[in-house]
């Protein structure tokens, strides 16, 4: 009898077995909790950056105004009087610069027309002469558009047809 005793001491003195089994459910269900917060936090941070992503890397197309054909007398260089007709296409950097564009087309053709006039039939016949031309309307353009160094406005100038007579 003295060893029923003392093991009815021995099992009286340990905690009950319940209270171990409730901890680590507490324990098991906070760590779920945890977890899952951890996973929608994730989640949420993820699904705002990856269409950011998508969007710069999809590139855009591009956007072209096409301006009214030019034809203007050249400056004269002893050969007589010449003539240049030319077709220009202006590439924007966004759509909403073709309404800027439209906005401003007289002082955009009368900044152009006055460019064009002041050169000679030798100054725009060759390919030098005519890549520097674009760049010079590209600016004359971007005039009164307000568009400044960082890539907003005109982005290019596209001769369509360019005769000199």
């Amino acid at each position: 009898m003295a060893r029923d005793k003392a093991k009815e001491e021995a099992v009286a003195d340990e905690p009950p077995k319940k209270k171990k089994g409730k901890l680590f459910l507490v324990l098991g269900i906070l760590l779920a909790l945890g977890g899952a917060g951890g996973g929608a936090a994730w989640y949420f941070t993820q699904s705002d950056a990856m269409p950011a992503e998508h969007k710069e890397g999809k590139p855009k197309p591009p956007v072209f105004v096409t301006l009214e054909t030019f034809t203007v007398n050249l400056q004269a260089d002893g050969g007589g009087e010449r003539y240049l007709q030319v077709g220009i296409d202006l590439k924007v950097t966004d759509p909403a610069v073709v309404d800027l564009v439209k906005l401003h087309m007289p002082e955009i053709r009368n900044g152009v027309l006055l460019l064009l006039s002041s050169k000679s039939a030798e100054q725009v016949a060759g390919l030098e002469g005519k890549q520097k031309l674009s760049a010079e309307i590209q600016e004359q353009v971007n005039k009164p558009l307000n568009a400044n160094a960082a890539g907003e406005g005109v982005a290019g100038v596209f001769f369509t047809s360019f005769v000199i007579q």
